[in-house]
């Protein structure tokens, strides 16, 4: 994996190891716009969702502070046939009400993730199946060989078997459904953190868990208890920051971004982000849902999808509404991933004039009029506000319909927006962004994000074989092959990439993941804060 990681040296792993893990114990107060929605480890696949349960459950692999794989729950793998990998489990690992992590809970867990209406199923499509050798040893079955699993249990949450036999959750929340479990409110994982409460849209506290088997790591920090706190403003987000109310937001506004780097009290981690943000459109249905067009769908028309492509001036968008704190993009994933090519990344001219033609090529020369769908959180809104003005310049008549966190993610996994704007983070390994993308969605796991429901039946065969194909370069050339694909049909127009960045005091100390997801398990918090960043 050629330095596909060369972005590495960004981490910002901020002097954590200049403290010792005997430090005192310290709170940790956390804000951000977002809410996790649930507890449910396999309820969502959400950046904000994750990273709050990622603290309370833990996978068979996990990444080191350069984001690079490790062992998690699992000590070792290996491949025993072309068709089953074995993984050795970690003794001596208990849950936090006290019961030991066994082999049936890891298979019980791999049986909950593949089952709807999990929405973790799409890192595993090809998984047939798990069986317990002995009690700390699984193999795990696949329909054709996957030379890179191990990768794809990375955020797939071991559960205890006999904690959700007991509570009645042996499946996954249906978060679509707007489904009430114990789970949604309650956890008992493996991680270095305990859930004390969780209050939806307000506050989930937790709390260290002293028998976590990784306390007596050099690396492990001295938090004892965390609080996320979910505010919305991001003018109140900031001032209680400013009076040390909060130690540390996670999604400072653009604007202030400047400002803040010199205030005396804080300092900022920065890095390019590994996800980026997109426009995608209904492709299946016949008729738009949320259009004045009858009897046709105009984004089936890949002339139409180019005109919104080339009709918004992301350059301009980068510039004014994310005060240059983002990179516009042509690529639909991060050159960070391995093998995607940078070439990839060129974007198509921003054209208003090409853009009209293409519309009265099409036969709307007089555009038409769709809903926006976009998350009402404050720098999503404001892009889309920018790119709805852009696009009545061409004709397209947007009506913007910007919605909370609950309302808007399910029409991404239910495909119920015409036009939706929305943000993906991917791994290192490509396989598994196409296939949640831009694979044609199917029951096994493809396309569960495919929120527009495209549809290329050679592009799924090209995923598909991606993912067995055990040649590590005839893999990455097929990645290419993929993206090109992607690139010529436009099925999504691809935006840019933002400058991820937190804003702390500076008694805080952490590692920046390009992912935005942050390991509480590695934070240090002084009890006074230092006069240097």
């Amino acid at each position: 994996m050629k330095s596909s990681l060369r972005f590495l040296c960004a981490l910002c792993v901020s002097a954590v190891m200049a403290f010792s893990s005997a430090s005192q114990a310290a709170p940790l107060r956390i804000a951000s716009g977002f809410d996790p929605q649930t507890m449910d480890p396999h309820a969502l696949a959400l950046l904000y969702h994750t990273r709050v349960v990622t603290q309370i459950y833990e996978s068979l692999v996990w990444r080191d502070e350069q984001y690079r794989l490790e062992p998690g729950l699992a000590a070792s793998w290996q491949p025993i046939d072309a068709k089953t990998w074995r993984f050795k489990l970690r003794p001596n690992v208990k849950f936090h009400d006290g019961t030991p992590f066994t082999a049936d809970d890891a298979v019980f867990s791999i049986e909950r993730i593949l089952a709807a209406p999990s929405q973790r199923a799409f890192h595993l499509k090809g998984v047939t199946g798990a069986k317990k050798v002995d009690d700390l040893t699984i193999d795990v079955s696949l329909s054709t060989p996957d030379a890179v699993l191990p990768d794809k249990f990375f955020l797939l949450a071991m559960v205890s078997k006999a904690w959700c036999v007991k509570h009645g959750v042996e499946r996954a929340q249906d978060f679509n459904g707007k489904q009430e479990t114990y789970a949604v409110r309650n956890a008992n994982g493996t991680g270095p953190f305990r859930l004390e409460r969780y209050e939806p849209d307000v506050k989930t506290v937790l709390k260290a868990h002293p028998g976590w088997w990784g306390r007596s790591d050099k690396r492990t920090g001295n938090v004892d208890e965390v609080s996320f706190v979910a505010i919305k403003s991001d003018a109140t987000r900031l001032a209680a920051l400013a009076s040390g109310e909060i130690d540390l937001v996670l999604d400072p506004p653009f604007q202030d971004v400047e400002r803040l780097k010199s205030e005396p009290r804080l300092m900022l981690l920065q890095i390019p982000d590994l996800g980026q943000q997109y426009f995608t459109f209904d492709q299946s249905r016949d008729e738009l849902l949320r259009g004045d067009v009858k009897d046709r769908n105009p984004f089936k028309d890949k002339r139409v999808r180019q005109a919104v492509y080339q009709a918004i001036n992301v350059d301009l968008i980068v510039k004014k509404v994310l005060r240059g704190q983002g990179v516009p993009t042509g690529g639909f994933l991060s050159t960070r991933v391995d093998g995607v090519l940078p070439e990839l990344d060129q974007r198509l001219p921003y054209d208003p004039k090409a853009a009209k033609a293409l519309l009265a090529a099409a036969g709307y020369p007089n555009g038409f009029a769709v809903t926006l769908d976009c998350v009402n959180i404050a720098f999503r809104e404001n892009v889309c506000q920018a790119a709805t003005a852009m696009l009545a310049q061409v004709g397209i008549r947007t009506t913007l319909q910007a919605s909370p966190t609950n309302q808007f993610f399910p029409k991404l996994s239910q495909a119920s927006a015409s036009f939706v704007e929305f943000g993906w983070t991917p791994t290192t390994d490509a396989w598994q962004s196409l296939n949640a993308l831009f694979h044609t969605w199917d029951k096994d796991g493809g396309g569960t994000f495919n929120a527009g429901r495209y549809s290329n039946r050679s592009l799924d065969t090209l995923i598909d074989n991606i993912r067995v194909e055990p040649d590590l370069t005839r893999r990455r050339a097929m990645i290419g092959v993929a993206l090109r694909l992607i690139r010529d049909d436009l099925p999504y127009i691809p935006l840019y990439r933002r400058t991820l960045t937190w804003a702390m005091s500076k008694k805080v100390h952490a590692v920046q993941w390009p992912s935005d997801a942050i390991e509480l398990r590695w934070v240090q918090v002084r009890q006074t804060a230092s006069t240097t960043p």
